[in-house]
């Protein structure tokens, strides 16, 4: 029968917590980018053409907002499953030790 380990406990374990971590940090990043928080600006990629123009200058810039939130989502649905994977692999590591060979 083939084994599904492929980390071992000490990794499997650091990625877990790491995955945790970066989820609350993503999905905490999302809402502040999705609320347009005025203390991310510089993080949002606009361009000298996006407020060129006075007319659509603030929605351009709620639309790259919304962008940036949106992938910030996205990287944290990313790292949920990077979380999975790595609580099946301490769960299997667990389930290793108490094998006999």
């Amino acid at each position: 029968m083939t084994s599904l380990l492929f980390c071992g406990p000490k990794l499997s374990a650091c990625l877990l917590v790491l995955s945790i971590w970066a989820v609350i940090m993503m999905a905490m990043l999302g809402i502040f980018f999705s609320t347009h928080s005025a203390l991310l600006l510089e993080d949002v990629p606009f361009t000298e053409e996006d407020i060129h123009d006075e007319q659509t200058a603030l929605q351009n810039i709620h639309r790259l907002f919304n962008q940036v939130g949106y992938n910030c989502f996205i990287a944290a649905a990313i790292y949920v499953v990077v979380g999975f994977v790595s609580f099946c692999q301490v769960r299997l590591n667990k389930r290793n030790e108490y094998l006999v060979h």
